[in-house]
């Protein structure tokens, strides 16, 4: 069955590690996690063929919505940008929380345009791999 996009949030943890509180970020509009694996050449002279195994895992979250300034997640990504620190994100689905990772906030931008609404686009590089959540 087809999931609709309305039905997936992102969440941010606003609590502790130890103690997590897992907040929506406000007002969003899409979400978009790419993954990737790099690739390994083995070839060697004495073949045609290109020959490869697989290299190294990444993941980044991008996420877009509506500017609110007072929205705590989106407090949250704005300090973790200016700081420089990991945190932690969760992918909900129909209210069941699916996955979680830890990341860095490497982009953040907001626009204002005339006569339209604010709007934010974040990007966060995950940092090792996506866990299932029990």
């Amino acid at each position: 069955m087809a999931v609709n996009g309305a039905d997936v949030l992102v969440l941010v943890n606003t609590g502790t590690e130890q103690a997590p509180v897992w907040t929506v970020v406000g007002s969003q509009r899409n979400a978009t996690v790419d993954e990737a694996t790099e690739t390994i050449d083995i070839s060697s002279k004495e073949q045609r063929a290109r020959r490869i195994i697989p290299g190294r895992y990444s993941s980044t979250l991008n996420l877009d919505g509506l500017y609110v300034p007072d929205d705590t997640a989106y407090g949250l990504l704005q300090n973790a940008m200016r700081n420089g620190t990991l945190i932690q994100v969760m992918i909900q689905r129909e209210n069941e929380q699916i996955e979680s990772a830890s990341g860095v906030v490497t982009s953040l931008s907001r626009e204002y345009p005339d006569q339209g609404e604010s709007t934010v686009s974040a990007t966060i590089e995950i940092d090792g791999e996506w866990t299932p959540v029990p």
